[in-house]
């Protein structure tokens, strides 16, 4: 039997049932086992802060990348929208898995389910004007803002058992969570209502797994390959161009979604929001699969000509600022 794979991954639940899909395949399609090694990564450890204000663009993969440009793991397993658009020399995504639901979903507190909620309209009213939304996604926060403009937005971390009990618990009237985390851990029941694309475009690589790995790395590239979903790939090649083309990170005000169309032709919706919601731009492309990455330059170009760039300029320099504050606020309590 070949040499076992080290699998690096985080620790969180996600993360863990992510790390283990990718070894379970790659035993079923008659790869060596794989040994699943934990890895803390700044994200983890900076759990009191809200993303925007501490995370650059690495911020749940630079010390798995780091390991794995070191030679202490085989392959890293991640969710492809906490990847930045430019990979550290010498990685590339080797595979990805099918994609789970790429959309955000609204969450509501057991027992205020109501008996149908089939419309953004129903959801407004079941939520009223100004609810507590527990979400620290400038994306999502950017986009509800135009939908709910009375609403306070609160920044939760921690693992997704946790969220969901302090929202049972009152601490928000609703938390916006991903579709397919809460369907690959079990809570599918939970989802109060999926936002069409049309009133929250998802992050890019939403939903999907990637593999990464280092480009020479010949062996374990044959390996991962046998569990790469073409479909899902063809997605987060058009998604991740048109970050890259715009320049944006994980948490910038970016939202993208590429969908096949039939089997040979690939569209992608995309916009980018001012953070107090007050502008957005959005974009539509349709484009041949084999030519993926094109077409998420192309939508990229057009959202750059419609003044996304002067957007998200606006957003970076207010994510500094307040950066800035929660920085300066931490050195004084340490003097103290």
């Amino acid at each position: 039997m070949a040499e076992e794979l080290r699998i690096g991954t985080r620790g969180s639940q996600l993360a863990l049932w992510q790390a283990n899909a990718v070894a379970e395949r790659i035993a079923a399609a008659g790869g060596p086992s794989c040994r699943i090694i934990v890895i803390s990564t700044s994200g983890d450890r900076l759990q009191d802060a809200p993303l925007s204000q501490v995370g650059g663009k690495r911020l749940f993969v630079k010390e798995i990348e780091d390991a794995l440009l070191r030679n202490e793991i085989d392959l890293a397993v991640h969710s492809s929208k906490d990847m930045p658009a430019i990979l550290p020399d010498g990685l590339v995504i080797a595979g990805v898995l099918p994609r789970e639901d790429p959309r955000d979903a609204v969450v509501l507190p057991e027992g205020r389910q109501p008996a149908a909620m089939g419309s953004v309209d129903e959801l407004v009213a079941a939520l009223g004007q100004t609810p507590s939304i527990g979400t620290g996604s400038v994306r999502r926060i950017a986009q509800l803002t135009r939908l709910f403009p009375g609403a306070q937005f609160k920044a939760i971390r921690g693992n997704l058992d946790t969220r969901l009990r302090k929202l049972d618990e009152g601490a928000h009237d609703a938390l916006v969570l991903a579709a397919a985390g809460l369907r690959r851990l079990g809570f599918a029941d939970r989802i109060s209502y999926a936002l069409p694309a049309a009133a929250c475009v998802p992050a890019p690589g939403q939903g999907i797994v990637a593999v990464e790995i280092r480009g020479d790395d010949a062996r374990t590239r044959e390996f991962v390959s046998r569990l790469d979903d073409p479909a899902a790939g063809a997605a987060l090649a058009a998604e991740r161009a048109l970050v890259e083309t715009l320049g944006g990170g994980c948490q910038t005000p970016v939202g993208a979604l590429a969908t096949l169309i039939d089997d040979d032709t690939i569209e992608l919706v995309a916009a980018v929001i001012a953070l107090d919601g007050s502008r957005a731009v959005r974009e539509r492309g349709v484009g041949p699969r084999s030519d993926a990455a094109a077409l998420g330059a192309r939508v990229g170009a057009a959202l750059l000509a419609q003044g996304a760039d002067q957007i998200l300029a606006d957003a970076l320099s207010e994510n500094s600022r307040q950066s800035s504050v929660v920085s300066h606020k931490s050195a004084a309590m340490t003097d103290d």
